[in-house]
């Protein structure tokens, strides 16, 4: 698993779009701080830049230096939610501006994967994941769903072996607000 974490973060230092298994489905992905290579991942996607994209890290700590001031009802539910996560937060900071949403909010999860969770580790960034289909299609469960036009378009693709543990379901998704509001947007 190492080499392919070497092999992917040197696509990801120069700017390079990745294709990779997340905790849930494949995920494209690139440098969440680089805008041309952000801007790469929507070309890609044949999808609008008017979307905003899920970003992940690698722990809380990583969360706290691209969020302005997280909401501890954040905090809580990262800490009791027992499946793949995506929370939107307000004050997204130090992300390439075409990941954050045009209110200042971004998409966050933490993954529960192996893999990710040591790539963007070792990266010390954090990296976008959308889902590895063109935009309009049906999003892709595992490796052998992802369409060749997505293989073909991308830098790098991991080994297909990695995705062992994941869900193929997308996360859930929820909006908090500074004042402990609550949405969910998606179960």
């Amino acid at each position: 698993m190492n080499i392919e974490i070497d092999a992917a973060i040197e696509v990801l230092k120069q700017g390079g779009v990745i294709l990779y298994p997340t905790d849930t489905v494949w995920g494209i992905g690139c440098d969440a701080t680089n805008e041309k290579a952000v801007a790469r991942v929507f070309e890609i996607k044949h999808r609008s830049d008017s979307k905003s994209l899920i970003t992940l890290v690698s722990d809380a700590d990583m969360l706290c230096r691209y969020i302005d001031k997280i909401p501890e009802i954040a905090l809580n539910l990262i800490e009791i939610n027992d499946r793949p996560m995506t929370i939107i937060y307000p004050g997204a900071i130090g992300l390439a501006p075409n990941v954050i949403a045009s209110d200042g909010s971004v998409g966050i999860r933490i993954p529960d994967n192996e893999f990710c969770k040591k790539l963007i580790s070792k990266f010390h960034k954090p990296i976008v994941s959308t889902s590895a289909n063109i935009s309009g299609e049906a999003t892709p469960a595992f490796y052998k769903d992802i369409n060749l036009s997505i293989i073909d378009a991308v830098d790098w693709v991991a080994d297909p072996y990695l995705e062992e543990g994941s869900t193929g379901k997308a996360s859930q998704v929820i909006k908090v607000g500074l004042s402990g509001e609550v949405e969910i947007l998606r179960k």
